[in-house]
């Protein structure tokens, strides 16, 4: 069982920047995979960031250039967000993939860029 908890979530202008971080219960370097997911009212979900445990990224289309995955060297994911346009407005979150195949959530964290 892993268990992951997000946070940095929050209401910020067109143009501004935020940083969510995720906090995972076990050592990340025994996960295969994490990621950031996001989901908007009515939407599904979707891939945002992921970073491998060799520190492999790929990013969604529509934030390659604004957003950055990274990783510290114990428990901890983060994902800068730079230049944060309205449609970035969702719920972000957090995602463990392990090398057994299972996949775990966090609970998310409500990102609002509004004006």
């Amino acid at each position: 069982q892993v268990h992951l908890v997000e946070s940095g979530g929050g209401l910020v202008q067109p143009g501004g920047s935020l940083r969510l971080s995720c906090a995972a219960s076990i050592t990340i370097f025994s996960l295969k995979t994490m990621g950031w997911y996001r989901q908007a009212p009515g939407k599904q979900r979707e891939s945002v960031a992921t970073i491998t445990s060799g520190g492999t990224t790929t990013y969604a289309d529509s934030v390659k250039g604004r957003f950055t995955i990274s990783k510290d060297n114990a428990k901890s994911v983060y994902l800068q967000m730079n230049s944060l346009k309205p449609e970035d407005t969702a719920v972000y979150y957090c995602y463990a993939g392990t090398y057994s195949g299972l996949g775990y959530w966090g609970q998310g964290t409500q990102v609002t860029v509004s004006s």
